[in-house]
């Protein structure tokens, strides 16, 4: 994964806040971030550009993507604005992947932005969205499920991993890892990416009753 690339669509908005980072070590150690700002004002977009470098030179230095996810979460949930009930702060979903040498991926996300291995010819999802679609899946009676706009978790939130837990069933952050063998891309993905593509798979028909 040597190689990167980013695209942005940014659509009819004037204002783009998702933001990407990539940062390498001398060990060969590699970290790649996407943000998803929440907001579309240009103080989202400067703090989200910022944050993104902040947490990739942060999981190269760790050569872990928890630890720098936490390392960053934490940082700016004490921030003493953060505290203000009534100030807005920028804040955005988040997702880190970490390759090192001898060492299995390492990913960790707050929020629903995404990361898949691209691995001939499938794309193996390896995060599980923060968001109201996780905590109530779509169901016969409600085929759409909770809202998936409405995320559960995020980087700039001051909730515990207790907190979101209490109210939600997951932590406030995630991780996992993943042995990688043969040659395979990573790709990490904003909603406004995938959710197209979701949205344009085939339904199954929903029976009625007369």
């Amino acid at each position: 994964m040597r190689t990167y690339a980013t695209a942005q669509l940014i659509g009819t908005r004037e204002t783009q806040c998702d933001a990407t980072a990539v940062r390498a070590g001398q060990d060969g150690t590699r970290a790649y971030v996407l943000l998803d700002g929440i907001g579309s004002t240009r103080t989202v977009r400067a703090w989200t550009r910022a944050a993104a470098v902040r947490l990739a030179r942060t999981a190269v230095r760790h050569r872990d993507a928890e630890t720098a996810l936490r390392s960053v979460y934490d940082s700016y949930a004490a921030e003493p604005a953060r505290d203000d009930l009534y100030a807005i702060q920028p804040k955005a979903a988040a997702v880190v992947a970490v390759t090192t040498p001898r060492k299995p991926l390492s990913v960790a996300w707050c929020g629903d932005s995404r990361a898949y291995l691209l691995d001939r010819g499938s794309a193996i999802r390896l995060t599980q969205d923060h968001n109201l679609r996780r905590i109530y899946p779509p169901t016969a009676v409600y085929p759409y499920g909770g809202n998936r706009n409405v995320i559960t978790s995020c980087l700039g939130s001051t909730d515990s991993d207790e907190d979101v837990a209490a109210r939600y069933g997951h932590p406030a952050i995630e991780r996992t890892t993943h042995e990688i063998i043969d040659p395979c891309r990573l790709l990490l993905a904003s909603d406004g990416a995938y959710e197209p593509h979701e949205d344009a798979r085939p339904r199954p028909l929903q029976r009625t009753r007369r």
